[in-house]
């Protein structure tokens, strides 16, 4: 009987249990209850992508009011899977928290960071599941204002700062992503994403529904953080407390793609975005130009959570460029390096939390010599950079590959170098941190520094060993990002 109803579990459990968490003023007790909350919430994503690969696309239908009266929860491979990555990522990051929170954030705001953590865990996991356009825009908007307080518990004052921008960007965003929305309401009548499916293509060539894609392309843009409408981000991610960043980065903009890819296959349609619209090589364009520009900047960082910041707006260039290949290797590609930069950006702030908790500093000029100090999550910074270059044996080897196949196919080929060229940048950004981690000497006048404590190491090195992992081991990763290609693009039914 419960497994009937696991999506809507996904969601109420984390929602009910937030403000649990603000009677739980111990903060063992928040510790205690938190992670039980994370880890159900990965053994359902599980559960219900297991039932999808075998039975196909789940429909649950809220109160039993049938679609597209009611609210459904749709899930196919597509949501299954990104399901998985923001629920498995809520769950290894929760174990982290419990001792970085004790140093970066006050006594008496700790149960209040384990409440605004689920909120947005609720709001991600809600905005991945709804099979609603408006369900969508509200779950959006408890991840977001979830979020902006979330980086506001930095101790660095100039956290306020970031979460204010950012809270201006996202709300900007929001409100034209519901203008969107409500644009195709007035021309459809239904908010249902597969009905809206079936009733735009009479009306595609109206100037409202044309109005409402671009209200909803720069909406999502924002959230996403695409080149050029990314400024929120660095400071976002530089500010925050290091739990909170490592959580942010590996799922906040990864489900801002997934909004991008359902709005422009599934309730659009890849004819209307790709060829009445010249929409690919303005995306294509944005996505280089993200990749160069982004990579560029971040060589020139002097704090190490900038530098991976705006690598992280290069990645979401990675994304979108397999998005507008529009091809099946190109969709796979995109889909495929959702998965492989959240484990791989995870783990690298999860060092960084290691880092900030034992040296204090996240500036590189504070890292000499921290190689032999903290070996182990010093060679957890290695391997994830390693990925983030796109070596082999590694999972972002995995992305760019099928990216650079993408292009071929398609004669792209300068397209391919811009790929490559990208990779060459992020040698130079990694290699900054690492000459001055292990080729440089330890101060002689600062005290020595031990490792990062064993509940700090276990998750780091669960995401970065999950780069090898899956670098090695490609069936679940790119056998779902292809079935879920060929789903998006109407290859199979």
């Amino acid at each position: 009987m419960i497994a009937a109803h696991l999506p809507a579990l996904q969601v109420v459990i984390p929602l009910i249990a937030a403000p649990v968490c603000l009677l739980l003023h111990h903060s063992g007790l928040v510790w205690g209850f938190a992670p039980l909350v994370s880890w159900s919430t990965l053994g359902i994503a599980a559960a219900l992508l297991d039932q999808v690969l075998a039975s196909g696309t789940i429909s649950y239908a809220m109160g039993n009011w049938a679609a597209p009266w009611g609210i459904e929860y749709r899930i196919d491979v597509l949501n299954g899977f990104v399901l998985l990555i923001v629920a498995g990522i809520g769950a290894v990051v929760m174990p982290f928290a419990r001792t970085s929170v004790r140093r970066e954030i006050p006594a008496d705001r700790i149960s209040l960071f384990y409440t605004a953590y689920l909120l947005c865990l609720a709001g991600l996991l809600g905005i991945t599941i709804t099979g609603d356009a408006f369900n969508l825009f509200v779950f959006l908007e408890i991840s977001s204002l979830s979020s902006y307080i979330l980086i506001s518990l930095g101790k660095d004052r100039r956290a306020l700062t970031a979460a204010y921008r950012y809270l201006v960007m996202g709300t900007i965003g929001a409100t034209f992503i519901l203008i969107g929305v409500g644009l195709l309401y007035m021309m459809t009548g239904t908010l249902n994403m597969a009905d809206l499916a079936n009733r735009i293509p009479p009306v595609a060539d109206t100037r409202t529904v044309r109005a409402a894609f671009a209200f909803l392309t720069v909406g999502t843009g924002l959230k996403l953080a695409l080149f050029p409408l990314h400024l929120w981000l660095p400071n976002a991610y530089a500010y925050a407390p290091s739990v909170v960043t490592a959580f942010l980065a590996a799922t906040a903009t990864k489900v801002a793609v997934y909004i991008l890819l359902r709005f422009f296959f599934t309730v659009f349609g890849a004819t209307m975005i790709f060829e009445s619209l010249p929409f690919g090589e303005i995306l294509m364009a944005l996505a280089v130009l993200g990749i160069l520009a982004a990579s560029s900047v971040a060589i020139i960082q002097n704090d190490v959570k900038r530098l991976l910041a705006y690598s992280s707006v290069a990645q979401i260039g990675y994304m979108v460029l397999g998005i507008s290949f529009a091809s099946v290797t190109g969709l796979t590609a995109g889909i495929v390096h959702l998965f492989n930069h959240a484990m791989t950006k995870g783990g690298l702030f999860l060092v960084m939390g290691c880092l900030v908790f034992r040296a204090g500093s996240a500036r590189i000029s504070d890292l000499e010599g921290i190689g032999k100090q903290m070996p182990w999550t010093m060679a957890a910074f290695v391997v994830g950079g390693l990925s983030l270059i796109g070596i082999p044996l590694t999972v972002g080897f995995i992305s760019k590959w099928y990216l650079i196949l993408a292009a071929i196919e398609q004669g792209w080929w300068p397209v391919a170098a811009v790929v490559l060229i990208g990779s060459l940048l992020a040698v130079i950004y990694i290699w900054r941190v690492i000459e001055v981690a292990y080729f440089r000497p330890w101060p002689r006048d600062r005290a020595p520094v031990a490792e990062a404590p064993l509940d700090m190491l276990i998750p780091t090195w669960t995401l970065i060993g999950l780069t090898i992992y899956f670098g090695l081991h490609t069936s679940l990763t790119v056998g779902v990002a292809s079935q879920a290609a060929e789903s998006l693009l109407g290859a199979t039914p």
